[in-house]
């Protein structure tokens, strides 16, 4: 059992540097909003759903870590 969540935690550690990796990106073209501008308010959405994705995964790997840790035991 504590390979399968070691496995599972390298996976989303995986997605999350992927993940992270696309947000970068889209930042470094992303100029801001313009007013009426339906390019530049996908875009932001986008940058919007990637951060939120990255939370997500960050939250995640957080709560695998500690199920890891607890499933040690206490010498750990």
């Amino acid at each position: 059992m504590s390979m399968d969540l070691t496995e599972k935690l390298a996976e989303l550690e995986r997605k999350r540097m992927e993940t992270v990796a696309k947000l970068k990106e889209r930042l470094k073209y992303f100029h801001g909003i313009k007013h009426e501008n339906a390019d530049s308010e996908y875009k932001y959405n986008q940058i919007k759903v990637l951060e939120a994705h990255v939370l997500s995964l960050t939250e995640e790997i957080e709560e695998l870590k500690a199920k890891i840790r607890y499933s040690q035991g206490p010498l750990a």
